[in-house]
């Protein structure tokens, strides 16, 4: 069965004759802006591998960015959508109540870590729909214009969340934009600036919040701070629990809003269900989370969830969609749920990490190249520099790793500001045997780098 089989290369060159035949009619059919990184055609998928259109087998280290922590085609989520689909495909929420969507409420209300004890949950379509509406939310309930978001930060590409992301690349050319969205210094210890004794970092980066308190906007019109528990774009960098605790008592000491943004880190991969479990043991619970991804196992949808005293507070009209919570997507979510919570999959995420992060510090000892590795669970950042020292980016041999893995089999992809870290994403179907022939893949290619 392919999910069960390892990575093998069977034409000549990639792409193979049938792969670069529909990669031509990509070129002349699809925005140049989408790019074509990879040379490969997916015919199927199965657990965390990948079968192209002639035959060679790919071991999928990217989950569609997150999106497949359940792994491609699994038999129960396809029948649970194939169950829907003879029920009827749609029906806008707005319009006919279906049960699907009041049951996926429920069950993420039960499981998001947000503070307080009665919670309400709705959806939308996308991560960064999700991270708009839960501005929208904020603003609503706190009667105020502005938020602060961080250096690092990857929100989404709609208008407002492009000016919440920090990488440009993801929005050139396309200003002005929206108002109100001030930034401060998220916590990348790695890249501390020189000099700074890591007992003082916390206080370091709060005081970057309170820069923009001073400079941009006075915190009584501060509606929300926004967070990824683990910067996804950013490079794969954790946010320090120590820093969350304190972002948390000044939002309490403010009456601001934290939100968890959690598109990328939901749903097991970094050993919890949802990664600001670890801020809720730490007593930092956000007011707000957004998730999107691996909720339903590639089947669009995004969801929302807080107190009810927040959610209550947004005017009618103001949320809402034609697609949002549809039915095949909260089929699927249900049961996605369902087999993460019965198979263990956030203890499987820990087990995973656990053998990747091993090599993976192992790699740095022995590769100089390697700065840096960091994450949560099966959440893993790997940072390539041209020199330790120096920690100077170096960005081409990362792009060339990944063109370098996937001759072999091994699909890795690049993340971060400066685009020098490799991200784990591994689907946690992924079997001993696959994790350990990827990790022996990536180490054959940087040492062939090398």
């Amino acid at each position: 069965m392919l999910k069960n089989a390892l990575p093998k290369i069977v034409t000549e060159s990639l792409p193979g004759p049938k792969a670069k035949a529909i990669i031509d009619r990509r070129a002349n059919a699809i925005p140049s802006a989408i790019r074509c990184v990879y040379p490969v055609v997916i015919d199927r998928g199965e657990g965390a591998m990948v079968e192209d259109v002639d035959g060679n087998h790919f071991l999928d280290w990217i989950g569609g960015v997150g999106v497949l922590n359940i792994g491609y085609s699994h038999p129960e989520v396809v029948d649970a959508v194939k169950k829907q689909t003879e029920r009827y495909f749609h029906g806008m929420f707005n319009i006919v109540t279906h049960e699907g969507y009041v049951a996926l409420a429920e069950k993420l209300s039960t499981l998001a870590p947000v503070l307080g004890k009665e919670k309400k949950a709705f959806f939308a379509n996308s991560g960064a729909e999700a991270n708009e509406n839960a501005i929208k939310i904020a603003k609503a309930y706190t009667k105020r214009p502005n938020i602060i978001v961080f250096s690092g930060a990857f929100h989404g590409r709609t208008m407002l969340t492009m000016s919440m992301t920090s990488k440009k690349a993801y929005a050139n050319g396309m200003g002005p934009f929206p108002d109100g969205v001030y930034r401060a210094k998220f916590p990348y210890y790695y890249r501390n600036p020189v000099g700074l004794p890591q007992e003082e970092a916390v206080n370091y980066y709060i005081e970057s919040i309170k820069s923009v308190f001073e400079e941009a906007s006075p915190p009584e019109h501060v509606a929300a701070i926004v967070v990824e528990p683990l910067q996804g774009e950013g490079g794969f960098i954790p946010a320090p629990i120590e820093w969350v605790k304190a972002v948390r008592q000044l939002c309490d000491q403010h009456g601001i809003l934290l939100i968890a943004d959690e598109v990328q880190t939901g749903f097991c991969r970094a050993g919890k269900m949802f990664a600001s479990e670890y801020w809720q043991g730490a007593g930092a619970s956000p007011d707000i989370l957004t998730t999107a991804k691996s909720i339903a196992a590639g089947v669009p949808i995004s969801a929302i969830v807080a107190r009810n005293e927040i959610m209550d507070a947004v005017p009618a009209g103001i949320i809402g969609g034609t697609y949002c919570g549809n039915p095949l997507a909260c089929a699927a979510a249900l049961k996605v749920i369902e087999v993460m919570e019965r198979d263990k999959f956030a203890q499987r995420s820990t087990e995973i990490g656990k053998i990747a992060m091993e090599r993976f510090q192992q790699f740095k000892q022995n590769y100089p190249v390697v700065g840096d590795v960091r994450g949560l669970g099966s959440m893993i950042g790997l940072e390539f520099v041209k020199d330790p020292v120096s920690k100077e980016p170096n960005a081409p041999f990362v792009n060339a790793l990944v063109q370098e893995a996937v001759k072999r089999g091994l699909m890795i992809e690049n993340a971060g500001t400066y685009g020098n870290v490799i991200r784990f994403l591994a689907p946690l179907t992924i079997t001993d045997e696959q994790l350990y022939a990827g990790l022996d893949i990536m180490e054959e290619s940087i040492k062939a780098l090398l």
